[in-house]
């Protein structure tokens, strides 16, 4: 379960709290998404949020901002198609951090299964209000196909919510990520603990 950070959402509470309530919740991935700020203010942000990451080994990814992740010594980046290529990415990152990389379509699969990358989010399964530039929706038989095609591990990004998170885990994905449904609620760690189970029990089916 990744859990994609959108201050915007968070009604003025910190991140830090969201992120550690979340993280008690079950949640076993951060993405760090902050669109609207400044290089200073992102890495701060980061290293504040990878020193309360440490107590729970939780990894801290960096949306978009190679940058921004060496300067944070964070675990990884993820990656957008129009983005630092996976290539460059890897180079300047070294080959233990982790690189994950969005795709819109089949034909985006097929590349990221050349290229040295850790994980693909296939974006988006549904579509979400959280994020409007994106392509047309795979839907759950797309989400099926694309997992079927990709030699690495994937995550729906989309519209994942505790109504839609069991039937896109029974398509085979590896994980979800989620954004509103923990980022909103009144209790991320409630929110992520409901998710968790229905993950879980899903995958006992």
């Amino acid at each position: 379960m990744y859990l994609v950070t959108d201050s915007g959402l968070a009604g003025g509470r910190s991140l830090e709290d969201i992120v550690t309530e979340a993280v008690a919740g079950g949640v076993t991935m951060v993405q760090l998404r902050e669109k609207n700020l400044g290089t200073r203010e992102f890495i701060e942000l980061a290293v504040r949020l990878k020193s309360t990451l440490k107590r729970s080994g939780v990894p801290l990814i960096i949306n978009d901002r190679v940058d921004v992740a060496l300067a944070s010594d964070a675990d990884g980046v993820h990656l957008g198609q129009s983005d630092m290529p996976c290539t460059t990415a890897r180079r300047l990152l070294g080959p233990d951090r982790i690189i994950g990389l969005s795709v819109e379509n089949f034909e985006q699969i097929e590349e990221a299964n050349r290229l040295d990358v850790d994980y693909i989010g296939i974006s988006p399964v549904f579509a979400t209000p959280t994020k409007t530039d994106t392509a047309m929706p795979f839907g759950l038989d797309g989400l099926a196909r694309a997992v079927r095609m990709s030699v690495h591990p994937t995550v729906a990004i989309g519209g994942m919510n505790e109504g839609t998170a069991a039937e896109t885990i029974a398509r085979g994905t590896d994980g979800i990520a989620v954004v509103s449904a923990i980022v909103t609620v009144a209790s991320p760690r409630e929110a992520a603990s409901r998710l968790l189970k229905i993950i879980d029990d899903e995958r006992r089916v």
